[in-house]
């Protein structure tokens, strides 16, 4: 089962010591865990602190001397410019396409990245295989609830199981509300692993 451990979000502003500690007890923790893939999901932080963040999880990783791949969310050029194994996109039509992000990282003289792409409907992951993701994300799988109030609507099982389908020899890891009660179900139903 691949596993795909991803950040909370929680830097933001300029980024300072705390926020350094806690990515490398994260990245530190989810090695020992045998993470696959760590994805650096900081979104509302500019080039330059996701620059420093990427680079502080990628010494982790060395110093643990982890198999585990970084990917940066979105950014292709912070992906390139901290090293990365690679970068996470969205599935929006306009987003740079698996292929522009495998000759950014050509260009630079880095080996050959891994593209993730997040997908939600049958459309989505039909694109992600045609432009030749390495993962897809489906999701959300289950309900989110905060506060018992429903935020997101799990897409279901059935939908997980139908984007493996589609998805056909792209890996799809099941993403939204999965716990360690549910994760068989999702395999079950054809996902090659898990992410949150």
């Amino acid at each position: 089962m691949l596993r795909c451990a991803i950040t909370d979000g929680a830097a933001s502003g300029f980024v300072n010591a705390t926020q350094m500690d806690r990515l490398q007890i994260q990245v530190r923790r989810w090695t020992a865990d045998g993470i696959e893939f760590i994805q650096l999901r900081e979104k509302t932080l500019d080039p330059g602190a996701l620059f420093l963040l990427a680079e502080i999880a990628s010494q982790t990783l060395r110093e643990t001397q982890s198999s585990a791949k970084l990917l940066i969310n979105t950014r292709a050029d912070v992906a390139v410019a901290a090293r990365a194994h690679g970068v996470h996109l969205t599935s929006h039509p306009d987003e740079l396409r698996p292929q522009q992000v495998r000759e950014l990282f050509t260009h630079a003289g880095l080996p050959a990245p891994i593209v993730n792409i997040s997908c939600h409907s049958p459309t989505d992951i039909a694109r992600a295989r045609h432009n030749a993701a390495d993962l897809i994300l489906f999701g959300p799988v289950f309900e989110k609830r905060v506060k018992g109030e429903l935020v997101t609507a799990g897409a279901g099982l059935e939908a997980l199981a139908l984007a493996c389908t589609i998805a056909q020899q792209v890996p799809v890891l099941a993403l939204g509300g999965i716990t360690p009660a549910n994760a068989d179900q999702c395999l079950q139903a054809g996902a090659a692993g898990i992410a949150g």
